[in-house]
């Protein structure tokens, strides 16, 4: 029989938290902000923040049959011995209020162990087989995030073999190293992938100069030493971004209990696109009516938001220089553009007052509202009111209202500007 997996969303801030539980998440990630593998995202939450995150997931939409959406705590980085009571302090004040903590270091798993906290071993780890998988449930471990080197028909095999809960990537970035295990920032910047400070120096473009190593008697270089080439057509170590939409069948069916998507330090609107995304997908696997026309529908949706070139990650293989990105820039086909902030909003009119500080707005223009109550709601313009007037257009400086949603003074507004007729529209295909 198969089963419902789990759709696991990132969570950086409450605004993203608000949009993983309105779009459908099953559980969400998040850190807070040590210990954890996007320490230097600044997006991060406190400790005091956990009751209120353990509120929302327990009065969102998802409770009631399914139960509230779970909680799962990030300290996934290296710990140094100068630290181990400090993230002892952290386990628990935060057990309580998360479901699980997902962690690399044996260290780390000791500490949930000493405490009684449930376990989840992050892919840092790299576990890549069904020996390793067993060993750590024999050590307490209730699940395990594969290594992302593991294939597809690998991923199945493992999961018949053991029987444990196994936890995979489905979409976002990747990492040129082995399950993101790189020391390249550290070396060039002082600043550890693994310890959640990574510079991503792999996403630049590279340049390659000739060094001359032979002078004259004059200490003149013998050869021409300044010429350069900038490395083409690949940014050489940037990987593709994983997008498994066109094959989620192929994933509900080698029994993966849960779907994790990555960007803890994406936006809200990242979070809440995603998340719809592989909800609708995954619900379509299960009800019979995944279809090639669904596919290309969600396929469109995930390109409007943050992503580099797609590719199907490992999942079917080495794919070798096909993985990396042959663009610096986001791929998406839509961009956000700051309007301004709500100044009120009137519930029984349904109608929000908005301050215009950027971007002009007309109406039929897509917007969208972001809060960190109010998560991420989406509308087009209608018509628009100042007093008694009807002004054409809600410029820069002034002042608008209009019918929206509901949301919250203070909630950002932003424009949607649609791209889609530029060079992202050319994109390949999810998952080919």
């Amino acid at each position: 029989m198969i089963k419902r997996p789990e759709i696991l969303a990132p969570a950086g801030d409450f605004t993203c938290l608000q949009a993983a539980i309105d779009a459908g998440a099953d559980a969400v990630y998040f850190g807070l902000g040590t210990f954890n593998m996007r320490a230097r995202s600044g997006v991060n939450f406190r400790l005091e923040d956990l009751p209120e995150i353990a509120r929302r997931c327990q009065e969102g939409p998802n409770c009631g049959a399914k139960g509230p959406v779970k909680r799962y705590l990030t300290l996934n980085a290296i710990m140094f011995e100068g630290e181990v009571e400090e993230v002892e302090r952290t386990i628990v004040a935060a057990k309580p209020w998360v479901d699980a903590f997902i962690v690399s270091d044996w260290g780390v798993i000791t500490l949930c162990r000493k405490h009684g906290a449930a376990v989840h071993v992050s892919t840092q780890m790299s576990t890549s087989n069904s020996l390793a998988v067993s060993f750590l449930a024999s050590q307490g471990v209730e699940r395990v995030v594969l290594a992302r080197e593991c294939t597809l028909a690998e991923v199945a095999e493992i999961v018949r073999k053991t029987g444990v809960e196994i936890e995979c990537f489905v979409h976002g970035a990747q990492c040129v190293a082995e399950s993101g295990r790189c020391l390249m920032s550290h070396d060039a910047f002082g600043k550890s992938a693994c310890r959640g400070e990574c510079h991503q120096p792999c996403r630049r473009r590279f340049k390659v100069q000739a060094v001359d190593l032979y002078e004259d008697e004059d200490g003149n270089p013998v050869h021409e030493s300044e010429t350069a080439f900038i490395v083409e057509p690949h940014t050489v170590l940037s990987a593709k971004d994983l997008c498994s939409i066109g094959f989620v069948d192929r994933l509900v069916e080698a029994g993966i209990a849960s779907f994790k998507i990555e960007g803890r330090a994406r936006n809200a609107n990242y979070v809440k696109t995603c998340v719809t995304a592989y909800r609708r997908a995954v619900d379509a696997v299960l009800a019979g009516e995944y279809t090639p026309e669904l596919v290309e529908e969600l396929s469109e949706s995930v390109k409007t938001v943050f992503h580099r070139e797609f590719s199907k990650g490992l999942f079917y293989g080495r794919p070798g220089v096909g993985q990396l990105t042959d663009s610096e820039d986001s791929l998406a086909t839509t961009v956000k553009r700051h309007v301004g902030i709500v100044m009120d909003y009137f519930v029984k009119a349904g109608i929000a007052q908005v301050k215009i500080q950027d971007h002009e707005i007309r109406p039929g223009d897509r917007l969208q509202i972001h809060g960190s109550t109010t998560g991420v709601v989406d509308l087009v313009l209608g018509g628009l009111r100042r007093d008694d007037e009807t002004p054409e257009v809600g410029g820069k400086g002034t002042w608008v209202t209009f019918k929206a949603p509901r949301c919250r003074v203070g909630d950002k507004v932003f424009y949607i500007e649609d791209r889609s007729a530029g060079e992202s529209a050319t994109e390949a295909p999810c998952g080919t």
